[in-house]
């Protein structure tokens, strides 16, 4: 076996980066827009101060790798997220939901596949966050109202419109991506139903594993919301100046909730934590830091005489003249979405409290800690996934659905219809109609897609901005930016030479299997987007120097990037049914895992008998 003799030192550096930027894009704690921003700025850089120049003698500058901020693919990206907001801003997708909920009631098994099956075909045209986030409450309400458990049918439910998403060019933004970086690279532009067969064909025989096996994967339990009492929480109970326990040891105070209160910490002044022992005096002031369900908390509240720490005031106490004592108030769990104005933010930066006239009680964060658990709630930055227990009027409750800013969790299927649905889904159609039969540019049409609903008021600005993700549009340009280097320096091509000097003399199905293998790997533990730009380069040099058609080793890139199954951080609507369906990591192993083997075998068979 003679391996390839190493590329010119601006490659070496290249494939160097790359190593470091899978290794920053799969750690939790480093911001993706931080790796994002870094990859692009040692890019630009490095190229400035150790000028190249490419084979065909042109030189690389640092403007280069900039170009990805105006490339079709991340705007046709940006275009479509609007859109999918303007979708999910709507509910125009409800209609359907309460179909679906129908159907539930008369045959649970049937009314699963049908489920899936929808999710998967909308998801084929259509972000698949707004999907999950409207068949979320369905499935909930059902299961309540059916005695099944919402554990065994989030999960399959998640996974099937990623599998959707695989069948069109505009299903995910990983498609998007690799057909436009292949069309940059000399490649004729796919259509949006060019692979759409592979696509059914493998989606046809994971829907019937997600519908058949994949519940009896999963654990039966029941999830807080299947029996109609929330999750535990983490929480902070106040001692009031007239509390019983003021000056009581703390062991006294845990003997007058029956034993039942487990502190967790005591914090006395901001950020002063003090060991919960047995004989620690008790002060006004004091914050008592529990972990317990909502029922239990306010059960300790009364008994204690204290009060859970309000977000918008630690001082004062819940009394009579407080809205919060009033009969009509109800305690709801709310999901922050990647579009949610919270995502990113504290209660106390958003002026939450203030805007929505809730009180935040408790965080749920499953299968990860914050940083510091037990720091005030209002000071804490939320990510996507994360619940919030809160507590308000009953109009107020009802008018944080109507504008979708937030996932509301219950078991009441209760969805407001906005009179401009109809609108919002008739422009969706308008785009992807008119990418369909190439009347326009999938970039031109989403984008005139996006203004047209701002313009009928099915978004406006505000909502608009929120649904761009400067995580998505940083994390594209920096991955375009190194597929350009990889590509320019000659480090793809060394790459593909080094892949098939290790595959040997094997066939070129078993090549074509084990490049989207790869990609199946990298895309559960980097970003998918990440995972694309950088193989496809690949991809087409394997295909070159193998001298079969390229358009084989791209759909197989294609197809292993957007196999996102087997962790919970492969995807953000993963996170999303992590936390509603109290989920672990072990679980997505254990249902994923399958999931992408299944997949893999099957497109491993079909793209070589299509495409080779």
């Amino acid at each position: 076996m003679h391996f390839p003799l190493p590329p010119n030192p601006h490659a070496i550096a290249v494939l160097l980066l790359t190593i470091l930027a899978l290794v920053l894009l799969s750690r939790e704690k480093i911001a993706l827009e931080t790796s994002s921003l870094f990859l692009l700025v040692s890019l630009s850089v490095g190229f400035e101060l150790f000028p190249f120049a490419d084979q065909e003698g042109t030189q690389v500058h640092a403007v280069d790798f900039f170009s990805g901020f105006g490339h079709e693919a991340l705007v046709a990206v940006c275009a479509l997220m609007v859109a999918g907001q303007g979708v999910m801003r709507t509910n125009a997708l409800e209609p359907a939901g309460r179909i679906l909920a129908r159907l539930w009631k008369r045959s649970p098994s049937l009314s699963l596949l049908l489920t899936l099956c929808f999710g998967a075909a909308i998801s084929a045209f259509i972000n698949n966050v707004p999907v999950v986030v409207l068949l979320m409450p369905v499935l909930i309400s059902v299961s309540c109202k059916t005695g099944t458990s919402a554990a065994s049918v989030l999960m399959p439910m998640g996974f099937s419109t990623l599998l959707g998403g695989t069948a069109t060019t505009i299903g995910t933004s990983t498609n998007l991506l690799i057909v436009s970086v292949a069309s940059d690279m000399g490649l004729k532009r796919m259509n949006m139903f060019d692979f759409i067969l592979p696509a059914a064909l493998a989606a046809s025989v994971g829907l019937l594993y997600l519908w058949l096996v994949a519940p009896r994967l999963l654990p039966r339990r029941g999830i807080a919301i299947d029996n109609g009492s929330p999750r535990v929480f983490d929480a902070h109970l106040a001692v009031l100046e007239k509390s019983k326990i003021v000056h009581l040891p703390l062991a006294k105070a845990i003997e007058l909730t029956g034993g039942s209160m487990r502190v967790l910490a005591l914090e006395r002044g901001h950020g002063n934590l003090i060991m919960p022992l047995p004989d620690v005096e008790l002060r006004a002031g004091d914050h008592l830091v529990l972990k317990e369900t909502p029922e239990k908390l306010k059960e300790f509240e009364q008994i204690l005489e204290g009060t859970l720490y309000p977000v918008d005031s630690a001082e004062r106490p819940i009394d009579n003249e407080n809205p919060l004592q009033a009969p009509d108030q109800q305690i709801a769990e709310l999901v922050i979405l990647q579009s949610s104005p919270l995502h990113g933010q504290s209660l106390s930066e958003s002026h939450f409290a203030e805007q929505y006239g809730l009180v935040t009680l408790a965080i749920h964060r499953t299968g990860r800690s914050p940083k510091r658990i037990y720091d005030r709630l209002e000071k804490l930055p939320l990510m996507v996934g994360d619940i919030l227990l809160v507590q308000g009027p009953r109009r107020q409750i009802a008018k944080l659905k109507e504008r979708a800013e937030m996932l509301v969790l219950d078991s009441t299927m209760d969805l407001p219809f906005s009179q401009k649905a109809p609108v919002a889904m008739f422009i969706m159609k308008g785009i992807i109609l008119t990418a369909a039969f190439g009347l326009l540019p999938i970039a031109v049409s989403a984008t005139l897609g996006a203004l047209l609903m701002i313009l009928t008021g099915c978004l406006n600005w505000r909502d608009a901005s929120r649904a761009l993700s400067v995580q998505v549009i940083l994390i594209v340009v920096a991955s375009l930016a190194l597929g350009t280097a990889m590509l320019r320096t000659g480090a793809a091509e060394y790459l593909a030479t080094l892949f098939l000097t290790l595959a040997g003399n094997a066939s070129p199905a078993l090549v074509l299997s084990g490049l989207m293998l790869l990609m199946a790997l990298f895309t559960n533990i980097i970003s998918n987007n990440a995972t694309a730009v950088i193989g496809t380069p690949i991809a087409v040099s394997i295909a070159e120097q193998l001298q079969l058609p390229a358009e084989a080793f791209v759909l197989a890139v294609l197809f292993g990037a957007n196999m996102s199954y087997a962790t919970p951080m492969a995807y953000k609507t993963n996170l999303l049914i992590m936390n509603a369906g109290e989920y672990n990591f072990h679980d997505f192993l254990r249902v994923g895992v399958p999931l992408l083997l299944l997949m893999w075998a099957l497109l491993s068979l079909v793209l070589p008998i299509l495409y080779l």
